[in-house]
């Protein structure tokens, strides 16, 4: 949900009576649990660095009695790399609004009347840097699973950090048909011969500049204009979004087979041929809500009488699911494309930061006075370490 842009002022942010509640969900289930099994690393540099290596395939290599030493062999390292994304947020209050806390919101418009009732937010400043702090908090999550590679070689473009589905390219599964190099204008999306019908569901991979549109999230047709160019709503049959002109979008018209057992397993069976989801206690299957209930359904009579029970990962606490690959933690996060799983070796992944001198990892501070107002910022760079990618798989296309 869109927020106000500017001061906060006593018209543009009224105060209500009663109990307080959040309009939109704030948790951080994966940045919460790698938080909390490792404590994050720290760089001194925008840019950090991890090692990976291959051992040999093993045999059985046999010696005779009293040979000499044989030939040296080397495991060769390579290494990986990922940037820290710079995270800055401002908060600015204005003096009358921070004062004001005994006027209410009415039925009425503006400007608004004192009515009976306690204001549940007593000191505007703190309240609106504590949903500053939540709000990249969800950014940080968001950016550790879907985040799209930038390392820029000027200061005029921000750095963008690798998130975990785009690290992983060795164990991929795609279903359904995925479709690129679509552009769109006004309210019309083209792609050539998309193969769409009203009522279809896609899933957008990649936006563009497109407005009202968020990937990973479902989209329902509602117009087909010709082979070429279709519209899309939020909603079933509701209106058709204005996404404005844009070039570079892709997405994905979603599989039509029901998640089994086996699909699972084949994901799981490469994350572990590969050397990863070893560990059972951070061994764990990510999914949004939506392939949430499609996994419990293909589970619900494997292995027996499927009971889910519960375990606590880095202060997470987690359902878990028995698989043919071991009993995995079964971790839903708002931020997975809704068409998407994923196996994650938990133990591989690190929140990094960059600790600016004599401020911290992530900091809040004053702004310069410049008016009749209180203003702070958020500040923090962070990126995602997420260990050898092969230790990980993701599964994209499933029905939705």
């Amino acid at each position: 949900m869109a927020g106000i842009t500017g001061m906060g002022t006593t018209f543009n942010l009224p105060n209500y009576a009663g109990e307080l509640f959040a309009i939109t969900p704030d948790d951080t289930p994966l940045l919460s649990a790698i938080g909390g099994l490792t404590g994050g690393g720290q760089t001194t540099s925008t840019e950090f660095e991890w090692s990976t290596y291959d051992l040999r395939d093993p045999a059985q290599r046999t010696k005779t009695e009293g040979a000499t030493a044989p030939t040296a062999e080397e495991r060769v390292r390579g290494n990986v790399r990922n940037v820290c994304q710079i995270h800055q947020e401002k908060v600015s209050v204005s003096y009358t609004k921070q004062a004001a806390v005994g006027q209410m919101a009415t039925p009425q418009s503006a400007p608004f009347n004192s009515v009976n009732g306690s204001n549940a937010v007593t000191n505007e400043l703190d309240w609106q840097t504590a949903q500053a702090l939540k709000s990249v908090a969800l950014d940080v999550n968001w950016s550790f699973i879907n985040g799209s590679y930038v390392n820029p070689t000027t200061n005029a473009t921000a750095r963008q950090t690798r998130g975990l589905l785009q690290a992983i390219t060795t164990n991929r599964i795609a279903r359904g048909t995925s479709v690129s190099g679509a552009t769109s204008a006004t309210d019309t999306i083209t792609a050539t011969a998309h193969g769409l019908s009203v009522g279809n569901k896609i899933v957008f991979t990649a936006i563009g500049a497109m407005a009202g549109v968020v990937p990973g999230r479902i989209y329902y047709v509602v117009t087909v204009t010709d082979a070429n160019n279709f519209k899309i709503s939020s909603t079933s049959g509701g209106a058709a979004i204005t996404v404005g002109t844009a070039t570079g979008i892709a997405f994905t018209k979603p599989w039509a087979t029901a998640l089994t057992t086996d699909h699972v397993n084949d994901m799981l069976q490469l994350a572990y041929d590969n050397g990863g989801i070893s560990e059972q206690e951070t061994a764990t299957l990510l999914s949004n809500s939506v392939q949430k209930r499609a996994i419990t359904k293909a589970f619900a009579s494997a292995y027996g009488q499927y009971r889910e029970t519960s375990r606590n990962v880095g202060g997470v606490n987690m359902t878990t699911i028995v698989t043919d690959f071991g009993t995995l933690n079964l971790m839903m996060d708002r931020h997975m494309p809704q068409d998407t799983i994923a196996a994650v070796s938990l133990e591989q992944l690190m929140p990094v930061f960059l600790n600016i001198p004599g401020k911290g990892v992530f900091f809040d501070e004053p702004l310069a006075k410049t008016g009749a107002s209180d203003e702070r910022q958020l500040y923090g760079e962070i990126g995602l370490k997420y260990g050898l990618e092969r230790a990980h798989a993701v599964q994209t296309g499933l029905v939705i």
